[in-house]
């Protein structure tokens, strides 16, 4: 799975670096459709993808989430502007093996202070829950650790999405909840691959379906989220992060 997380990771870099005020978000789609085009044995997880959480297919190549949007944002004709805020989240097989990845950002020259320490929160609860994720640890301790985080900063936490199995699938077992309860759940081994996705909203954890697009996942009362996440591997020792960034 290597491969895959590498590929996945350069993509999100090449797109951090390249993405400001004026960006398009069917730009960035564009890009990464093209990037996938130019690498054999890679095909996009979204395209034609149809679970029962979404209306009908995806059928574009990357989520583009911004300001209140938080989770399986459509792109769409919209051009980025000073001050917001940006999640993209992306999932490709390579050679038939999956890694799934997002990261948070705010373009401009004057992000919002609330902004950034969203987007904190969401990057420090990963890397607790990534520390937790070692053989003999409970789904829980990995739950708990983001949880943890996540109200030490004074948000709430929404358990309808969280992480996920990752492998031959984007989507497998186990569910990974952002919350939950220490040495409780699941007990996790040597070789599972899951992907670990804080996510988290300003004010509230609530959420709806965007009914323009059948996918959009908004918060209820217009505050704004922040998305992070990384497919890792446990192992004997240390978790490997298949999806790290330069």
């Amino acid at each position: 799975m290597r491969p895959a997380g590498k590929f996945v990771a350069g993509i999100l870099s090449d797109l951090k670096k390249s993405t400001k005020v004026g960006t398009n978000l069917l730009e960035i789609d564009d890009f990464v459709k093209r990037r996938i085009e130019s690498r054999k044995g890679a095909e996009s997880c979204y395209v034609d993808y149809a679970p029962d959480f979404g209306t009908g297919p995806f059928a574009h190549y990357i989520c583009t989430s911004v300001n209140d949007a938080v989770l399986h944002g459509v792109p769409f004709d919209y051009t980025l502007k000073d001050g917001d805020l940006v999640s993209l989240d992306l999932a490709i097989n390579v050679d038939g093996w999956v890694a799934d990845s997002a990261i948070s950002f705010v373009v401009g020259n004057d992000p919002d202070p609330e902004d950034l320490r969203l987007i904190k929160c969401t990057e420090e609860a990963l890397a607790a829950g990534i520390d937790q994720a070692r053989s003999g640890n409970r789904l829980g301790d990995i739950s708990a650790a983001i949880g943890d985080i996540a109200h030490s900063y004074g948000y709430t936490v929404n358990l309808e999405f969280g992480g996920h199995g990752v492998g031959r699938i984007m989507h497998g077992d186990p569910h990974v909840p952002n919350d939950g309860k220490a040495h409780h759940g699941y007990k996790l081994r040597p070789g599972l691959v899951i992907a670990i996705e804080p996510w988290f909203l300003k004010t509230t954890d609530e959420i709806y379906q965007d009914p323009k697009d059948g996918w959009t996942l908004r918060s209820e009362d217009g505050s704004r989220g922040a998305h992070s996440e990384h497919t890792i591997a446990i192992t004997d020792g240390d978790p490997i992060i298949l999806t790290a960034r330069d």
